[in-house]
């Protein structure tokens, strides 16, 4: 009966009150992150101690490459499920389940060890300087400690949406967040513990997120299965999930690699920029986050009705996620612009750090309004199963179009070069997933009478 009430939602509630109920947890699950997010780097703006920020700006790329693996299972996984569902496979949705839990764990356990090892290597390559040398280390070998939990916690935020429990996947988040910030100004100001204070407050959050949803299996609320006896690699449950979720964890490695090439090339002109930098993608990221979570929300709603043949219902929840993304996006980053020397003052109180953040927020800010129209394309495409597209567009945003844009136009106009990069990428990205879109649907009318109405 819940699992039948869980599906009614997807199947036949008006589409503006599924896309809602579909959407607003995840949205708010983001927020949530996003206040985790911000917290950091506040907290650790009391120290007044530039150097600190400049650190963790330094090394949360390289903590999102971890954030980056959990996407495969995360992204991958509820596609097939939200679809394996839609046709009424059950069975074969718990096994896709039970998969993602245990390569989470295996995979975790694999990249922790190989950033211990290569630790002075990533360090290196990330542009840590003799002065933030020793504050990213420490940060990055506690984080590294965590990994089996930051996978696990990220994978079944966007699982548990597939089967249309999105106040379960939100709360999730909300309880893992919601400790690292209460831990926050405990561990970095109270104990004294600076920036390690930071990466313990981190690991503990992500610890209480993963074990909420493992519970969350294990008591049998769920229609799904995390358990051993469940686990295979037959039946193409490792290629269903890998085919959509890799382009997906590229898209995001490509994010944390190009902010590390980004960081790279701001530390030949001052660590202060580096500072201000992490600060600026601080606030652009508050239009972003939120975006997000509005499109990671609808995915499992638009699987399920890709995996039912309800291709006008479809279309429906797509057009309106459309709307309210542009909407929601463009009041998000007029918010942000209004306040941006509130948001950044917040965070650092160097003159010289403060003035880059406000000039490299402005620059971002330019096109952030475009962040939803993005994230809802590329989960439609990832919700139709529509692997290679979902690939391109996310190797084109963060790689293929930001890294040459990166190089160009630094070359052109030196160091805001390096910040107009982000804007061109996301114009022609987004660009791009409408193309790629319109493409997909073309072909799946050619092949299917009903698709022609996608």
């Amino acid at each position: 009966m819940r699992e039948s009430n869980a599906m009614e939602l997807f199947e036949s509630a008006p589409v503006s009150q599924a896309v809602w109920k579909s959407a607003l947890p995840a949205m708010a699950a983001m927020l949530m992150t996003l206040i985790y997010n911000l917290a950091d780097t506040f907290f650790i703006g009391q120290t007044h101690d530039a150097l600190q920020v400049a650190a963790v700006s330094l090394v949360m790329p390289v903590f999102l490459m971890f954030m980056a693996v959990g996407t495969v299972f995360g992204i991958g996984g509820t596609s097939v499920i939200s679809r394996a569902l839609g046709q009424g496979r059950t069975e074969y949705a718990k096994k896709v389940c039970a998969f993602c839990m245990w390569g989470c764990v295996a995979a975790g356990v694999a990249a922790s060890a190989l950033f211990l090892i290569f630790m002075d290597e990533i360090l290196s390559l990330a542009g840590a300087s003799p002065d933030t040398w020793d504050h990213a280390r420490s940060y990055l070998t506690i984080v590294s400690l965590g990994g089996p939990f930051v996978l696990i916690s990220s994978c079944y935020s966007n699982v548990v949406r597939a089967e249309g429990r999105p106040a379960q996947a939100m709360m999730g988040q909300i309880l893992g967040n919601l400790l690292n910030v209460v831990l926050d100004p405990i561990m970095i100001l109270g104990f004294r513990w600076n920036i390690s204070g930071a990466a313990i407050a981190t690991v503990i959050g992500n610890a209480a997120g993963a074990i909420y949803y493992i519970l969350y299996f294990v008591r049998g609320k769920s229609a799904l299965s995390v358990s051993i006896k469940d686990f295979t690699l037959r039946e193409q449950v490792c290629r269903g999930v890998l085919a959509i979720g890799v382009p997906a964890a590229l898209g995001s490695l490509l994010m944390s690699v190009s902010q590390i090439i980004l960081n790279s090339q701001m530390t030949r002109y001052d660590d202060m920029a580096v500072a201000g930098m992490g600060v600026a993608m601080k606030a652009a990221t508050i239009t972003g986050m939120v975006c997000m979570g509005l499109g990671q929300g609808v995915q499992p709603l638009l699987g399920y009705c890709a995996g039912a043949g309800l291709w006008k219902r479809f279309k429906k929840a797509l057009r309106f996620s459309l709307a309210f993304s542009l909407a929601l996006g463009a009041a998000m980053t007029a918010l942000c612009y209004l306040f941006v020397h509130q948001i950044v003052g917040a965070f650092l109180t160097d003159a010289s750090a403060y003035s880059y953040a406000v000039q490299f927020s402005r620059i971002l800010l330019t096109t952030s309004f475009l962040f939803g129209v993005f994230y809802v394309l590329i989960s439609a495409l990832q919700a139709m199963g529509a692997a290679t597209p979902a690939l391109i567009i996310n190797l084109s945003r963060q790689g293929i179009i930001f890294i040459p844009t990166l190089f160009i136009l630094q070359s052109i106009i030196g160091i805001t070069g390096l910040v107009w990069a982000q804007p061109a990428a996301d114009l022609l990205s987004t660009g791009l997933a409408l193309l790629l879109y319109g493409r997909v649907c073309r072909r799946m009318a050619q092949s299917s009478g009903h698709a022609g109405s996608v």
